[in-house]
């Protein structure tokens, strides 16, 4: 492109938001020419402020930068948000009140019936959502979200299952420490050991699936009516949440049926070949023993998602393993991705 688009950043300086860094420098699209991050940074340089905990070195275009407070005014229009929970609702209403659109990887907004909650390959026509939003809202911007980590792998490897009548499914997730920001899990907790629970994950998992795989009819998302039940576990890998999902259907198709349709499996990011896009969201490995999330979670810049071990299931119809990269395609790439389809769309 000829032009790129300025774009910001909220909460620039924690894990999610260094992500966003790395992942806009350079980029043919958006250009990083804001970030915003606490009182306690502000007036800084961006290099100044963070401490840099991602592989490899701080991008040179980010560094100096001046860190901005949270406040909507001199920060652009695009802003991505990777703020933490306990602020983000009122920021984050706050830029959209000012006309701002804000990208957000928080969980705020994302079950809020007139947010979209968005993948782009499975749900991009929930961008109708925006109109209905700033009409219900009166906002002059708008709010988008990105699902949580482990439920964007789950709903890409249950789109194309979504033909032959989902009824209910089951999951077991394997999640990565860098899931937990940092400092995240204890060292003597984590090591050599598994951890059953984290804390208001399994809700999500439950939730969000529905209303990402749900109908956009009449204005609104009809979530998909299916039961569904999670269990959450924190593994010690650094980075690629593995799921493992048994699934009913309401049709019987067959495994030829099935792995043509996620070979099929396709979206617009693809057909309009977006920078962020894999060429093939959905790969299916042919392995025992695959996928794994230290050979197979950084492939393809960390926006694919991978399955296998497809095969039939004695209490459910079908059973599998997904796996996704958590703060890449289930962070802050998933919302550069986003906006990438929006503008696409001619909604920036």
């Amino acid at each position: 492109m000829s032009s790129r688009i300025e774009v910001g950043v909220l909460g620039a300086t924690g894990m999610v938001g260094q992500n966003f860094a790395r992942l806009l420098a350079g980029h043919p699209m958006f250009e990083l020419t804001w970030v915003g991050a606490s009182d306690r940074s502000a007036g800084k340089k961006y290099g100044e402020a963070t401490s840099w905990r991602l592989d490899g070195v701080m991008p040179e275009s980010v560094a100096n930068l001046t860190v901005s407070e949270c406040k909507p005014g001199n920060a652009p229009k695009l802003v991505f948000s990777s703020m933490d929970a306990n602020v983000a609702t009122e920021i984050e209403q706050a830029f959209a009140e000012a006309g701002h659109i804000v990208v957000s990887n928080s969980k705020n907004f994302r079950m809020e019936a007139d947010v979209p909650l968005l993948v782009p390959e499975v749900n991009a026509d929930h961008l109708g959502l925006i109109e209905i939003q700033r009409k219900n809202r009166g906002w002059k911007g708008a709010i988008v979200t990105n699902p949580n980590c482990v439920a964007v792998p789950l709903a890409m490897a249950l789109a194309p299952f979504k033909q032959f009548g989902i009824k209910k499914f089951i999951t077991t997730s394997m999640q990565a420490v860098s899931g937990a920001g940092y400092p995240g899990v204890a060292s003597m907790d984590i090591l050599g050991n598994v951890i059953p629970y984290i804390g208001g994950e399994e809700p999500k998992v439950e939730e969000e699936p529905l209303k990402i795989l749900g109908d956009f009819k009449n204005g609104a998302v009809h979530d998909l009516d299916a039961k569904v039940s999670a269990h959450c576990n924190r593994v010690p890998v650094i980075d690629g949440h593995m799921l493992t999902v048994s699934v009913e259907l309401e049709q019987k198709p067959t495994k030829e049926e099935l792995l043509a349709a996620i070979h099929s499996f396709r979206g617009l990011p693809q057909q309009r070949n977006l920078p962020s896009a894999p060429p093939v969201p959905l790969v299916y490995m042919t392995e025992d023993n695959r996928p794994q999330p230290r050979r197979d979670g950084p492939r393809d810049g960390g926006m694919t998602v991978f399955m296998g071990r497809l095969r039939p299931c004695s209490i459910f119809d079908w059973k599998f393993v997904c796996l996704g990269h958590n703060t890449i395609r289930g962070a802050a790439g998933a919302a550069v991705l986003n906006a990438e389809l929006m503008q696409s769309e001619g909604l920036l």
